[in-house]
């Protein structure tokens, strides 16, 4: 069992010191991927914001956006997988994004939202949430 996890980090070790690696770390086809992972995991931070701040025309051109680049990510020789990974999460996360912005403003999600402060003063919902008023 050791002797095959010794192998196995010998061989990743010969990767990652090869000259292809290097050169592969050194170059776009790495890099603009990981630069474009900010898109992605900001959409994702965005999930707990209220959904009045989205914008629906930015959410749907960076869901376009993603899916033309997924689709440069497969055809580009070699395949850029990072960069497909990438705009596969952002694409995700953008229609999360999208279906936030309809349920709130085109089927009562902040009608729904009116109500319950309506319906529960702020009174009421101060005494509830602490004893000690």
């Amino acid at each position: 069992m050791a002797s095959w996890a010794s192998q196995m980090g010998q061989k990743i070790g010969q990767k990652v010191s090869s000259p292809e690696f290097r050169q592969y770390l050194m170059s776009t086809h790495f890099w603009g991927p990981v630069a474009n992972w900010g898109l992605p995991l900001a959409a994702i931070a965005d999930f707990k914001k209220d959904p009045e701040l989205i914008s629906g025309k930015m959410t749907a051109a960076l869901s376009v956006y993603s899916l033309l680049f997924m689709r440069f990510a497969w055809m580009v020789q070699p395949r850029n997988y990072l960069l497909f990974a990438c705009h596969f999460t952002n694409e995700g996360a953008q229609l999360t994004q999208a279906y936030r912005f309809l349920q709130h403003h085109h089927f009562g999600g902040d009608k729904t939202k009116q109500l319950v402060q309506e319906k529960v003063p702020q009174e009421n919902l101060k005494v509830a949430l602490d004893p000690k008023a």
